[in-house]
């Protein structure tokens, strides 16, 4: 704790101002010297401890929320996919309160999935969840990763998390980069 992970997301998310270095995502620069990409213009996805659902909207309605906020049209077709990859159907009419710790979660990602996003970023989305809630989403997570195929940058204390979803990691203490590259080479050497 406290060793600068939700700093770093904030960083890459445009949320944090970012003192020296550059930042580039799939070739673009995102922050550099001279200039530095505003935080709604980066095509992100951020995923939080807390769901951070829109109360007063339906499940539904919060993914409709993100599908009118993405750069890219987001097809009918797309939001079928992204609703059946979390098995959300039959909770879209409920709303937050109505659902469970893992049942919010799981519309939270599908809601930063339906921007479109080129990068995820994931501060700790599991930590807040009792262990069976845990377990439920994994699998989702895990879909994500192999079916979408779009970079995350996953934060958490958890290595079962790590060696389940990770294909390289980077270790933060006290604000430093301590360890960082596959996940084998770094997991060996600690």
């Amino acid at each position: 704790s406290g060793c600068g992970k939700t700093t770093f997301l904030r960083a890459v998310a445009g949320l944090q101002t970012i003192e020296s270095g550059s930042l580039q995502v799939k070739g673009e620069t995102w922050h550099d010297k001279k200039n530095s990409l505003p935080a709604h213009r980066r095509p992100i996805g951020y995923v939080f401890q807390e769901a951070s659902l829109f109360e007063h909207l339906t499940a539904a309605g919060n993914l409709d929320f993100a599908r009118k906020r993405a750069v890219v049209p987001v097809t009918g077709h797309d939001m079928q996919e992204v609703i059946a990859l979390l098995g959300l159907g039959d909770l879209l009419r409920q709303r937050p309160q109505q659902l469970s710790g893992g049942e919010r979660q799981r519309v939270a990602i599908a809601r930063a999935l339906l921007i479109k996003p080129e990068l995820l970023l994931m501060d700790e989305p599991l930590a807040a969840l009792d262990q069976a809630r845990k377990q439920e989403i994994l699998p989702y997570l895990d879909r994500i990763r192999a079916e979408l195929k779009i970079p995350m940058i996953y934060v958490t204390h958890a290595l079962d998390e790590v060696t389940r979803l990770a294909d390289h990691l980077m270790i933060l203490s006290q604000g430093r980069v301590r360890a960082c590259g596959p996940i084998s080479n770094v997991l060996s050497r600690i």
